[in-house]
This record gives structure tokens, sequence and C-alpha cells, in this order.
């Protein structure tokens, strides 16, 4: 019998992934096919196009559009100065002459004879694609970017923001119940990624802003508290962007949430390790989640390969979060998966299952109320 697709959250100790890192338009690659990256290596390189201004050089000057060559003393393709004369009336026997300065710095785009317009160009843009993932280049796609694969632990949350930033891993608590206050964070959280408890208070935010930490995770947040710290209210399609210099991500959801023991154990032996980090979230179609990654050592244990890229059915035994009330956020194991439609509080009759929650309470709720926390 088919099963419904169950969303996952994954916490791997060990697994193999790979990454496409592309640029935005089309320029050169840096690297070659099989060789070795650091996370802060540039991969990829090109140059955006300038932003364009307009200029009524015909207008300014009171000459008809057909005789703008006439009064051009830049062409087409040529460098410009911020207020350098670019065009310059004849004048009434070469006296009273007016004259028109380029207002950017950058070069002439093109003359209309049309319009009488002068279009000028900014300087472009440069823009780097670096690895993000300590790693192996496997593929390159060419003039676009390159494919990358890393060995080491995977750690999705449930929401972030920020965008990608890579740091060491500082634990900043010795509870995962334990709440991030200000009063924790110190300067020697500079450039770490920090790893709190329950909740982070929005004063902690703060101080880890200030004393420049490059992230912070924890199980949870207050959406007040996430309001204040960005100074608006955010969306709901997709976050990654925000220019808050802090990547923060919750493992659980919103609300003082105890982070799951396995997530936090886990950040806790990979203590001082080199993190890449991203807080980009994504809810509706094609979703993705904020996540960690840390590069494998010799001497770490390789106990699991996962393939992320695939869905998953619910089967016995399978560790799940619930996500929604009156249960929301606990963590149990499936021990039962009824064949038969179940009828609910609304009335509906719905697929359910039987969790075992970690305090031994059995419950049985819908399976859209699941998701699967890969082991």
């Amino acid at each position: 019998m088919a099963h419904a697709y169950t969303p996952g959250l994954k916490v791997l100790e060990y697994t193999v992934l790979t990454k496409q890192r592309r640029l935005p338009l089309p320029g050169d690659i840096v690297v070659e096919k099989g060789s070795t990256v650091s996370a802060e290596q540039v991969v990829a390189r090109t140059n955006l196009p300038g932003t364009v201004q307009t200029l009524n050089v015909a207008g300014l000057l009171g000459t008809l559009p057909a005789e703008i060559d006439d009064v051009m003393i830049k062409r087409p393709g040529a460098a410009c100065a911020k207020d350098e004369v670019i065009a310059e009336s004849k004048g009434f026997f070469g006296l009273f002459k007016s004259h028109v300065k380029s207002p950017i710095q950058g070069e002439i785009e093109s003359v209309s004879k049309i319009t009488g317009q002068v279009i000028l160009r900014e300087p472009p843009i440069p823009v780097e694609v670096i690895a993000y993932i300590d790693g192996e280049v496997i593929g390159i796609i060419k003039n676009e970017g390159v494919e990358l694969r890393t060995a080491g632990s995977f750690i999705q949350g449930i929401f972030g923001i920020g965008g990608e930033t890579i740091g060491h891993i500082a634990m900043a608590v010795d509870d995962p119940n334990e709440v991030l206050t200000a009063s924790i964070i110190n300067d020697s959280f500079k450039d770490k990624v920090i790893i709190g408890g329950s909740m982070a208070e929005f004063a902690a935010l703060e101080k880890a802003r200030d004393v420049g930490a490059k992230g912070v995770v924890v199980g949870g947040i207050e959406d007040q508290d996430l309001k204040q710290f960005m100074g608006y209210d955010i969306g709901v399609a997709i976050t990654g962007s925000e220019n808050v210099n802090l990547t923060v991500i919750a493992t659980e959801g919103f609300g003082k949430l105890r982070m799951a023991d396995r997530t936090f154990q886990l950040l806790k032996s990979l203590s001082g390790r080199k993190t890449s980090m991203n807080g980009a979230t994504q809810i509706r179609a094609g979703v993705m989640r904020p996540e960690l990654i840390v590069p494998a050592t010799k001497t770490d244990p390789k106990k699991k390969t996962a393939d992320l890229s695939t869905g998953t059915g619910l089967e016995s035994g399978m560790k799940v979060r619930i996500i929604r009330e009156p249960y929301f956020g606990l963590i149990g194991r499936v021990v039962g998966l009824p064949v038969e439609l179940a009828k609910i509080e609304t009335e509906a009759k719905v697929r359910v299952l039987d969790v075992e929650l970690e305090d031994k309470r059995k419950v049985t709720l819908p399976r859209a109320n699941v998701e699967i926390i890969e082991e």
C-alpha cells in the first residue's frame, strides 16, 4: 500500500552530501575538478552589470536629438569620471557654452539620436562564490559553478534567519533546557557559533551580535524577540537574506522548547569544530531547512551515510517530532501504524499513528502531525 510523504528533519552524526555552488550570471570557475577546497575558498567569480543612469542631454543643452553627436565630448564605450563634462553646446560664437556633467563614475553605454538620451553605466560589481563547505570538487558546471562533496555531521533546524556563515562551534550552556541569556555571552564568543539550550532571549541575540559571533543555535525563540531583533516582522515565504549580521537557527520551533537531546549531544561532541551554517528557511513548495554542516575528520566514526534527496515514509521504530498541538514539540518513537482510517476531533477520518513519547506515554494522532527525525 502506498504511504504519504512525511517531512523529515535530519540530525546525522555522519553522512555524505553534495552541494552546488552557482553564480548568478555566467562567469569564471577558478578551481578544478578533483581539487580539495576549504569553505572560505573562492570557487567561481563574475561581474554583475553596474547600475544604469539616463541623461536627457539634448533637452539639457537645447539641441535636437538628431544633432546630439555634435555636442557629445565622450563617445559610447568611453570612460567618464563623476562630474566630468561629457557634452557641451556650441554656444554663440564660441561663447556662453552649456555643459552636461556625468553624475556617476562609469562609462558611456549608448547615445540615441531618436530620443536625445545618453545612457551611462556604473562600473561592474564583482561577485565571488565561496565553497561554503570543506570538501572535494566533483563536478564543474561550465561558466556557472561547481558541485562539491563533503562528509561529516549534518543538522537541520525548524526555522532560521540570516544567510551563510562559517565559524567554530562553542557551547554556552551545559543543559539543553537552559535559556541562553546575555550574561552568558562574552568576547570569547567572537567568530563562534554559539550553542544554547531551550531559548535565546532578545538581549542574548543582541549581545551575540555585539561581540561578533557568527551564529546562534537554540531549541526555540519567541516570535516577538525575533521581530524586535530584526526590526521588522518576518514574512512567511523564505528567509535567509536578512541583513542582521547574525545567523540564528531554532532546532525545535517557536517559544521556549528544550533542544532535543540527540541534537544537543551531537553539537556538544562537535564543540570547537568548524561548521558551515545557513539560516535560510522556506516553508512553501520546495521546502528548505536551516542547516549546520561539520566536516568529518579522519578519526570521526563513519556510522551512517544517508541520501539527503529522497522523501521518507513512516515506519515502526522511527523517531518523530510532533509538530501540532496539544503535543507540539514532543519527541517519541512510532509504535503503531494502523491501516484503518480513524475519526479525529474535527470529525474527519484520517490515517493515524501511535507514538510512544520520551516519558513513556502513548498517544494516537494524525500522521500529518509529525515529522521524522533521521538518525
